[in-house]
């Protein structure tokens, strides 16, 4: 039995502030030398980016991972397009789930699992601007009672 180590180098923490995560799904990622490099160097950013499904294949766009510092003239483009690597029945039906009005799919964390890079990405519904005012005091008022179990 192997045991794989999870080390998290990206959160995409906005997703979950301005989005309902429905579905997780966990994806590899097509990716050069130097970007693995400087994944490993801890300088990748999920901020506004997003995953679109193209000709039955999946694509990470938006993503900026910093050209490796230590690379030549052959470093990499920092917001290039990404594929994703998914079975073609995911694909298939995540891409029936974003037809429907609403639905997108947005990465939530980049990490290492043993050596390999991978992705979670998210099937995600907007939040109004009331419903994350709702939950932004939910959030509160659960601090507020952990407070006050804590001080008792």
């Amino acid at each position: 039995m192997v045991i794989f180590t999870m080390k998290i180098v990206a959160q995409n923490k906005k997703a979950f502030h301005d989005y309902f995560i429905e579905e997780t799904l966990e994806a590899g990622i097509l990716l050069t030398g130097t970007e693995v490099k400087s994944i490993r160097d801890g300088k990748a950013n999920l901020k506004d980016s997003y995953v679109i499904i193209k000709d039955s294949e999946a694509f990470l766009l938006n993503c900026h991972i910093s050209p490796y510092t230590h690379g030549n003239i052959m470093n990499h483009d920092p917001v290039r397009t990404r594929k994703l690597l998914l079975h073609k029945k995911e694909i298939v039906r995540l891409q029936g789930k974003t037809a429907q009005k609403g639905y997108s799919l947005i990465p939530l964390k980049i990490y290492f699992k043993g050596s390999h890079v991978k992705i979670e990405i998210g099937l995600a519904k907007g939040k109004k601007q009331f419903e994350k005012r709702e939950t932004i005091k939910k959030k509160e008022a659960d601090r507020e009672i952990e407070r006050a179990m804590k001080n008792r």
